[in-house]
């Protein structure tokens, strides 16, 4: 039997070779008026704006243990995360938690508060993590997880963390446990040089 391949990952791309309006190819220029540069089409005078992307998921807590799903997808196939993903269109940020953690996990939750605002800003995304409430153990991961796990504190898999998103909230999340207090917290992830 072969091994099932990973899904594959390719993020749209961030510069424009063509015009989304009119298909001419576009230039990369500051606009009038404007202090940065874009990609402008000089036939139809379309400026193709870039914002940064919105990652949004939850800190899903069952009898203080902290559910985590392993990746079946790349980025980072293969490793521990806490459920979350992009917000897709006409969707709030709290849907879009609540989406992405029955998709990656299966399980059954009560959202909470916002937890963690973090930019990264050298990838051009936010990430938006809040605190859930898991209702229940049973757990079904959908085609993105290969699967999900309760962990207590002592048995996270840190080396094994995707994303340093995903380390830094559930870093504050157990200091904040131990404190009694929770969050938000509002941070910067600066890349690594």
């Amino acid at each position: 039997m072969t091994a099932k391949s990973p899904l594959e990952y390719f993020p749209a791309p961030r510069r424009a070779n063509f015009c989304s309006q009119c298909g001419s190819p576009v230039n990369r220029r500051v606009p009038e008026g404007d202090n940065r540069e874009r990609d402008i089409c000089d036939h139809c005078g379309a400026i193709h704006y870039q914002n940064p992307r919105l990652v949004v998921g939850t800190v899903p807590v069952l009898d203080n243990r902290v559910l985590l799903c392993r990746r079946a997808i790349e980025p980072r196939y293969n490793t521990w995360t806490l459920p979350a993903g992009f917000m897709e269109l006409g969707e709030s940020t709290a849907q879009g938690a609540g989406r992405e953690t029955l998709e990656e996990s299966g399980a059954r939750i009560r959202l909470g508060d916002i937890y963690t605002i973090i930019d990264v800003p050298q990838i051009e995304q936010v990430h938006v993590f809040y605190l859930a409430e898991v209702l229940g153990p049973e757990l079904d991961p959908g085609p993105e997880s290969l699967e999900a796990r309760f962990y207590d504190e002592a048995d996270i898999p840190w080396d094994d963390l995707a994303f340093r998103t995903v380390a830094t909230t559930l870093q504050r999340y157990f200091e904040d446990r131990r404190r009694g207090t929770f969050g938000p917290h509002h941070y910067t992830l600066e890349s690594h040089r």
